[in-house]
């Protein structure tokens, strides 16, 4: 799910840009670029990334003005390279979905935040708890990362829509619409959650060294 129109009161807008904002800092922060600008087959799969999921998020189901339904990948982005890239991927696809007019400007910060940060939070929670207390097993990391965890990641971040939307609606309205639409995230999480873990899969088998969560002597050589 992402905003569309605003519904929501300014503070909530404030609030949400301020920790997306605060976010995206820490995450850059801590991330090597250096080790990316010196690797130009990885930005040309970040920029086909960016381009690809542009394209995909055209495909979105939109019955009231304000909110859409679609998948976001996310969760795959940060398996595969990671929170940092992964956010600023986010964050161009966002930014470009308000370049040409899909979204309202002034819902960057909350889309940011239920697109981008909760879905990385939780994916890369779940990758550090596979990482550290399940056995390095191949199908566990793709079941439990690839499957489970972009399931639970789509979950959490369709309930952040609709607690932000009841914290923060400036329609009274809108509380209603989105409690319905809350009612389609068991069918988002499968959706996401298939489709982002088939292609986990095809990245496992045929280009390993891709996936950054990934580690392929562990996982592979070791057995």
């Amino acid at each position: 799910m992402t905003f569309a129109e605003s519904i929501l009161a300014p503070w909530m807008l404030v609030l949400c840009g301020v920790l997306s904002l605060l976010v995206l800092i820490y995450s850059a922060l801590g991330y090597p670029w250096r080790s990316l600008l010196a690797d130009s087959g990885q930005q040309h799969r970040l920029m086909a990334a960016a381009v690809a999921i542009v394209l995909l998020w055209q495909l979105r189901a939109q019955a009231v003005d304000w909110l859409s339904l679609h998948l976001v990948f996310t969760a795959l982005l940060t398996l595969v390279f990671r929170a940092p890239p992964a956010l600023a991927v986010n964050l161009v696809v966002n930014v470009a979905m308000v370049a040409i007019g899909k979204v309202a400007w002034p819902l960057l910060g909350v889309n940011v935040l239920i697109s981008g940060v909760i879905p990385a939070w939780v994916t890369g929670w779940v990758w550090r708890c596979v990482d550290r207390s399940l056995p390095d097993s191949l199908p566990v990391f793709l079941f439990v990362c690839g499957f489970f965890g972009v399931a639970l990641a789509t979950l959490v971040a369709g309930l952040a829509t609709v607690g932000i939307v009841f914290l923060g609606n400036s329609d009274p309205q809108a509380w209603f619409l989105v409690r319905e639409y809350a009612l389609f995230l068991p069918l988002l999480m499968p959706a996401e959650a298939f489709i982002s873990g088939m292609l986990l899969s095809l990245l496992l088998v045929y280009h390993p060294h891709w996936v950054a969560t990934f580690n392929a002597h562990r996982y592979i050589d070791t057995k």
